[in-house]
């Protein structure tokens, strides 16, 4: 059982990775590039820094929130290992780190992403499939968490159940 819950939380820290990695480069690659077409991802920087718009801060922002989805999984990762959680408490929680990964590519976009539309005078939603990805995946998991919670709480109920049967 613990080298489950090891197993659970390091798979479940790279897929925060991974997810935080497609929110980082689709709010500040993927999207801009997909919001003004024919342009480069350098040409639009220097377009918007001309217009006195603070593209590095933009960077700093997304790349901060990016960076907070993985330390958090991380920390509480650590916590649950530590504190002997049950393996479906370890899924639960990084499952719910997930789901808050919705929102955080939604604040994301913001950044960069108002500036890009401001800047160059276009919509100011997502303008790549990728976010779309990204919020699939957070429903998704969103999902799978209830499933979690539920199956694990009637494991648990099970196994207490048969441990005072057998006393």
């Amino acid at each position: 059982m613990g080298r489950t819950r090891i197993v659970v939380a390091g798979v479940g820290v790279l897929v925060v990775a991974v997810y935080a990695a497609l929110l980082a480069v689709n709010a500040l690659v993927l999207d801009p590039l997909g919001a003004v077409p024919g342009q480069s991802l350098d040409a639009i920087h220097r377009h918007l820094e001309a217009q006195g718009f603070r593209v590095q801060t933009d960077i700093a922002v997304v790349i901060g929130i990016a960076a907070f989805g993985v330390v958090l999984a991380a920390v509480l990762s650590a916590l649950l290992l530590a504190t002997r959680a049950a393996t479906h408490v370890v899924v639960a929680v990084l499952l719910a780190v997930l789901v808050m990964g919705g929102p955080a590519s939604f604040w994301s976009g913001f950044a960069l992403g108002m500036d890009v539309a401001d800047g160059y005078g276009v919509g100011g939603g997502d303008h790549t499939i990728w976010a779309g990805v990204l919020y699939v995946t957070s429903v998704i998991a969103l999902v799978a968490l209830t499933f979690v919670l539920v199956l694990g709480r009637a494991g648990h109920v099970r196994r207490t159940a048969s441990g005072t049967l057998a006393a």
